[in-house]
């Protein structure tokens, strides 16, 4: 039974959002070896998922399917590269590369970043990729938290084990690999503060020009998050207003879509893990594309199941209700993904 609650404990720390906000889809770590040597990282994540449309559809793909290298570099030098080799996530069906930064931590309070990474704003945005407790995020992160990545500079400090977690970054405002169109940066930050074992509350900001010197950017977001041990719940609430590039599309492939001047939304979930491994979740959100159009909210609850072999390698099965308040659609669906790590 001892054995049980060991694995048990280890695999909640695995499977939690990474608290030390990870820029990229893992956690940039030093390598174990006595040689500071590049360590291989990755992990790839097939999925089945049917859509239940008027004509219904379904299909095999790959969500991720992400490889790269981390290290270090004495003295207080890491390095992280990361591509992502999925042709179901690149507009053109190509390779490309999706995280590349070096990070400079010797203090603890004031590590630095530079290169290209996640936007340091929202909960679930912040949460690695291999460590969504639901195989699709949130719609309201996916489409007003874009670009997800960028370029820029970071500056952040503090743990899951401090009071204080920050982050405060300035990057292009254009997206993945794209050259910046102004003279000006975004100002993005994050904070997050821990003031018991089981509670955070956390906030973000992001003032920036998207398209040019003259049209801003104005987006805040509230998160919460609350950790017992085997039951885990999360919220985030997001604004956004302003001007926006709708070629910077939405995260991790999915398609984005016309927002209006003021917009937002937010997601609430809760799971728990059981001692089977088994880990079922239910996740609500709410997207409002355009806060200035009355009934026009768009509902998703989805019922989830996770089940972990072992430390690398689980199976999520999720179905999507989804509501439109307007004019309720047939786009439901069921999705089901196996990932392993490395």
């Amino acid at each position: 039974m001892m054995k049980l609650y060991k694995s048990l404990a280890v695999l909640m720390l695995l499977t939690a959002p990474l608290l030390s906000y990870s820029q990229g889809c893992e956690e940039p770590s030093s390598t174990e070896s006595d040689d500071n040597g590049p360590k291989v990282i990755g992990f790839i994540q097939p999925q089945y998922e049917t859509h239940f449309t008027d004509e219904t559809t379904s299909t095999f793909k790959f969500m991720r399917a992400r490889l790269g290298v981390t290290g270090e570099i004495p003295y207080d030098f890491t390095y992280y590269v990361m591509a992502e080799f999925s042709s179901f996530v690149s507009s053109d069906g190509n390779p490309f590369l999706l995280d590349a930064f070096i990070s400079y931590r010797r203090y603890d309070w004031a590590k630095m970043s530079v290169g290209s990474f996640k936007q340091p704003f929202g909960l679930e945005v912040n949460t690695s990729c291999s460590g969504l407790h639901t195989i699709m995020r949130s719609k309201v992160s996916d489409q007003l938290v874009s670009p997800q990545r960028d370029m820029g500079f970071m500056v952040f400090g503090g743990s899951k084990e401090t009071f204080l977690q920050y982050q405060f970054a300035l990057m292009n405002g254009t997206g993945l690999g794209v050259k910046d169109n102004n003279s000006k940066k975004d100002m993005i930050g994050r904070v997050r503060i821990n003031p018991l074992d089981f509670l955070s509350v956390g906030g973000s900001f992001r003032y920036g020009y998207p398209l040019n010197d003259e049209e801003d950017r104005k987006s805040f977001a509230a998160e919460l998050e609350v950790n017992t041990g085997n039951l885990l719940v999360q919220g985030e609430y997001i604004y956004d207003e302003g001007s926006y590039n709708p070629g910077a599309g939405g995260g991790c492939g999915s398609d984005p879509v016309p927002l209006g001047d003021k917009r937002s939304g937010y997601w609430v979930q809760g799971m728990y893990m059981t001692q089977w491994m088994l880990q079922p979740v239910v996740k609500f959100e709410m997207f409002d594309v355009d806060n200035d159009i009355d009934s026009n909210e768009e509902y998703i609850t989805t019922f989830g199941l996770n089940y972990f072999f072992n430390d690398w390698t689980r199976l999520q099965v999720n179905y999507q209700y989804k509501a439109e308040k307007a004019n309720e659609i047939n786009n439901d669906a069921l999705l089901m993904q196996l990932q392993v790590k490395f």
